[in-house]
């Protein structure tokens, strides 16, 4: 994959957060000060992390990071930042499965200490696969363990999407209900149609998302099942990793109540557009990791449930992905560092894909 500049993920003065963060934890934890504040080099555009330590004459903690809402300035990815939503999932999560969740220790829903709300969560250590430049290419860890070793991260990750659905109590979960009619997978769609008018508000619209959406009513399962918490941006990427087990999941700011096919859908495309990029771009890739019908056939053995309709569920998946790439291209455009094309439609990196999907010839 050819180089080329990242896209600006922050309008923020690192400096002025890190002089912030540390008077806001003196107020918190008396006598303690931020050291050693950090941007994680894998940082997205979306919610911000900073990794810091507490020096503290009687340090409980140690290593911690804090998750701050996107600055509301800075052509945000998503309308909204609900950290409170964010703390409280990881906290159920937490209590009521045996999934490693980081230890959420504050949150500050005050925009006021570093301009944005955020909580504060427990380091943990490990290593994650990358997304720049893909794990599907050649030159990191995961690329050049064995298959044995990549074989047992992928069962130990699926692993975490069948305890999640299996374990955590859907009453304790009811605050991530989605507003709207209708049963769970109605909301979430309909949520994603709103994502979609907010991001092409004020620029040109893309005829292949609408033609996905327009596709999925024709695949709408008959039976969308019984809701579960889903993570949202279930996949490996958002997983810290001790050796090939998982230490830490991450990222929960798309959690919400849905059928279980919306996360394995998620987890399946998202790896397969790493995966298509990478062969496009003329490498291998790793052809044999995280095939749909392996963790299709792994999550039935781990929880009974044969994943059902996940022709609709892969086209989702894709469908979601290209409107968050849809607002990334144009957040791009608002910083100087793209122009619209003729065609918006190729702002959205997997646009073939997505249109094969649509024409039911990608699984074939």
């Amino acid at each position: 994959m050819p180089s080329a500049p990242r896209p600006r993920t922050s309008t923020r003065d690192p400096e002025d957060i890190a002089r912030r963060l540390s008077d806001w934890l003196d107020t918190r934890l008396p006598g303690a000060k931020a050291v050693g504040v950090s941007v994680p080099a894998s940082n997205g555009m979306s919610s911000e992390t900073l990794l810091f330590d507490i020096e503290h004459p009687e340090p409980p903690l140690r290593a911690c990071a804090l998750r701050l809402a996107a600055d509301p300035g800075a052509y945000t990815v998503f309308p909204v930042y609900d950290m409170v939503r964010q703390y409280r999932t990881m906290r159920v999560v937490g209590q009521h499965s045996d999934l490693p969740v980081p230890k959420v220790l504050w949150l500050e829903e005050d925009p006021g200490p570093l301009g944005a709300p955020f909580f504060v969560m427990e380091r943990v250590e490990g290593r994650v696969p990358p997304d720049v430049m893909p794990y599907t290419y050649e030159g990191n860890w995961l690329h050049a363990a064995s298959d044995e070793e990549r074989e047992r991260l992928e069962a130990a990750s699926i692993g975490l999407l069948a305890r999640l659905h299996d374990q955590v109590p859907l009453k304790e979960a009811e605050f991530l209900a989605l507003p709207g009619e209708g049963d769970a997978l109605h909301r979430h769609v309909a949520a994603q149609r709103a994502y979609y008018e907010w991001v092409v508000d004020g620029v040109p619209r893309s005829p292949l998302i609408e033609d996905a959406f327009d596709r999925l009513a024709d695949l709408w399962p008959q039976d969308p099942g019984t809701p579960v918490l889903n993570w949202g941006d279930a996949r490996i990427g958002n997983v810290v990793y001790a050796g090939f087990e998982p230490a830490a999941v991450l990222d929960w700011e798309m959690a919400a109540l849905a059928p279980r096919e919306v996360d394995l859908g998620w987890t399946i495309y998202l790896h397969r557009f790493f995966q298509d990029l990478t062969v496009a771009f003329g490498q291998r890739g790793l052809p044999g990791f995280l095939r749909r019908d392996r963790v299709e056939a792994r999550y039935a053995e781990l929880t009974g449930h044969t994943p059902r309709d996940m022709e609709f569920h892969t086209l989702y998946a894709a469908l979601r992905h290209a409107i968050v790439m849809l607002r990334v291209a144009y957040r791009q455009v608002r910083f100087g560092e793209a122009v619209v094309p003729a065609d918006p439609d190729t702002l959205i990196l997997h646009h073939g894909s997505l249109r094969a999907m649509v024409q039911g010839s990608y699984w074939d």
